[in-house]
């Protein structure tokens, strides 16, 4: 018999079904460095940079939504750089998004340049028809942040390795819930748990997932020679945060589609990036992909002072950097230096009411006029 059940249900009573009667149907938090070890090593645990038990059990919960062997991080982009350390050697190419997250581009060029690896960009947008001909790893961003720019990831998939590199998709935007790279052909999939996974904007994770025993091993050897591990406390914060992420998501997602398009028609309003919506350049390719269209909007107003205006004037949103939180949050992205107008907005939807978000930020543009 096929179990239908879904990965959030069975994520959820993962734990319970493995318990002894007087066990703590909760995650404990196994606060130590070091283990009760008498004797030879035996594949016990004994030092927590090789394991913990409570990181453990948020991989296998990751490893539920992901289909996937799962190694956690203590950022996102310590999981991105633990795919670039595991696969990339000196006269290896490697092509990422011109228009995705500015760091991974600011690692390559630091780190990874300096010792022989060739680095090309491709616009998101043109990244199903790149020319993929020796590279030894493609990454891509899927929507991209912060332009939301979508692209067909079982096109980049088939044509990369046709041509012989791997497919790394970068799925923070959208996450397991959203969108499954893995099941569309990509060989690893990266996120920043810092985000929308662990939801509450308290905690700094990451992970990797792959479906390929090879790359696992090798992402999971760097993260014990480098020490890029998470401590315990962390980790359990992501686990209480899994344990609400389809529910968060949906009103988010909810959230984002509804402010959308309510900025759309607005004067004040030049330009709306959503795959949401169903006048997007990008919907119907996301439309194909995803399940929920994921919580950020995109939106471009007159100019830098009208910007720090609309968010200083909105009640509900936070001026912060990053998203996937529970409070909603904006910041003006040229700051950063993304090739973006000065005016460009990156919204984050958080999980209030969605008649109140609309007309907080409704009011905080009309405001501008």
């Amino acid at each position: 018999m096929i179990d239908k059940t879904s990965a959030i249900s069975r994520l959820l009573h993962h734990r319970s079904q493995g318990l002894s009667k007087g066990e703590a149907v909760s995650l404990p938090i196994h606060a130590t460095s070091v283990f009760h070890l008498p004797g030879e090593p035996d594949g016990s645990h004994f030092y927590a940079r090789n394991g913990n038990p409570t990181v453990e059990a948020v991989e296998a919960e990751i490893g539920i939504l992901e289909g996937a062997d799962v190694v956690c991080f203590p950022s996102g982009m310590a999981a991105i750089a633990s795919v670039f350390y595991a696969v990339l050697r000196p006269g290896d190419t490697v092509l990422v998004p011109s228009d995705g997250y500015y760091n991974v581009r600011n690692l390559l060029s630091a780190q990874f340049a300096p010792m022989g690896v060739t680095v090309r960009t491709c616009p998101t947008a043109n990244m199903a028809e790149a020319d993929f001909d020796g590279c030894k790893l493609v990454q891509i961003e899927t929507p991209a942040n912060p332009g939301l720019a979508v692209c067909d990831i079982a096109r980049v998939a088939e044509r990369a390795k046709a041509a012989g590199a791997l497919v790394m998709v970068d799925n923070t935007t959208a996450t397991p819930v959203c969108q499954q790279p893995l099941d569309l052909g990509a060989d690893v999939c990266v996120l920043s748990d810092t985000k929308a996974m662990a939801g509450h904007s308290d905690v700094m994770c990451g992970h990797v997932a792959t479906r390929n025993a090879d790359l696992y091993d090798a992402v999971k050897t760097w993260r014990r020679l480098a020490g890029a591990i998470v401590g315990p406390f962390d980790a359990y914060l992501l686990h209480r945060g899994l344990e609400t992420l389809e529910v968060r998501l949906a009103r988010m997602n909810a959230n984002a589609l509804a402010v959308a398009e309510a900025v759309m028609g607005h004067k004040a309003v030049s330009a709306v990036h959503y795959p949401g919506l169903g006048n997007d350049p990008f919907h119907q390719v996301a439309k194909r992909q995803m399940n929920g269209f994921g919580p950020i909007v995109s939106f471009t107003l007159a100019s830098q002072a009208n910007a720090e205006r609309f968010i200083a004037g909105c009640p509900l949103l936070s001026p912060a950097t990053s998203f996937g939180g529970v409070h909603s949050s904006a910041e003006r992205r040229a700051r950063w230096g993304d090739e973006v107008p000065d005016g460009f907005v990156r919204f984050a939807a958080g999980i209030e009411p969605t008649g109140d978000l609309v007309a907080a930020v409704t009011q905080a543009l009309d405001a501008l006029s």
